[in-house]
Order: structure tokens, then C-alpha cells, then sequence
């Protein structure tokens, strides 16, 4: 089990609008089971995505997140043609990525990390819209 990180580039907010997150999950929620890694949990954040992943014993972590942000910004551009005049290189996602194995924590730990991360979120979203 791996806890996996990473944004778009430039850190821009271009999963804020609530359809992009769900085209977003529904993208990577595709992109895995193609490539048979387990997502155990996933929070898409306006600027950043969490996930909990299990991955097939012959992927590299490194593997497994270039297929997850390769195959995902490829299927985001064609879904969301707009989405090229931000990017219009074609890199939605930020060359940088965070990874660390479940393994020195508890699984419930990072889960719930990953679940509250989404909580955080609603709530700096709530705020905004009252001011």
C-alpha cells in the first residue's frame, strides 16, 4: 500500500469546479483498474490529488504514478479540450509527486488522512463562498 501525491502544474485550482473532480476520479478510477493497481481511497483537491493505492508486485511506485498522471492528464485533455488553453504544451501535472509506503504507518492512519483531507477541503470551501 502506497499513499501517493501530486498537483497540476503550477499548483493551478483546475479541479475546483465539482465536475471536474468527478470527471477526474472517474478518469483515474479507469486509468488503475487498466493497469490493475488497487484504489483504496482518493480525495481530488482543487490543486492536488491524495490517493491510497495498492500496486501489482512487478510495478515500481514510480511506474505505477507515471501511468497514473500520464494516462490521466491524456484523458483530461480529451474530455476537457479547454483545459489546453492552460496547458497548451500538453503537461497538466506537475513533475513532482510524493510518495511513502503504508508500511511505517497504519493503514487506518493514512486512510483517514486521506479522507479528511476531502473534509479540510469542504470546509475552506464553505468559508470562501460566506466571505
Amino acid at each position: 500500500m502506497y499513499h501517493l501525491e501530486w498537483c497540476p502544474k503550477y499548483r493551478y485550482n483546475m479541479l475546483r469546479k465539482q465536475e471536474n473532480k468527478n470527471l477526474c476520479e472517474e478518469i483515474l478510477g479507469e486509468v488503475a483498474a487498466r493497469h490493475k493497481i488497487d484504489i483504496v481511497e482518493l480525495s481530488v483537491m482543487p490543486d492536488h490529488i491524495h490517493t491510497l493505492v495498492g500496486i501489482p508486485p512487478t510495478m515500481s511506485v514510480s511506474k505505477a504514478l507515471h501511468l497514473l498522471k500520464g494516462a490521466s492528464a491524456h484523458e483530461l485533455f480529451k474530455r476537457k479540450p479547454n483545459f489546453r488553453k492552460r496547458y497548451p504544451k500538453g503537461h497538466f501535472w506537475s513533475p513532482g509527486k510524493f510518495y511513502r509506503s503504508v508500511g511505517d504507518a497504519n493503514l487506518e492512519t493514512v486512510t483517514k488522512y486521506v479522507q479528511d483531507q476531502r473534509l479540510v477541503q469542504t470546509t475552506l470551501d464553505i468559508a470562501s463562498v460566506g466571505s
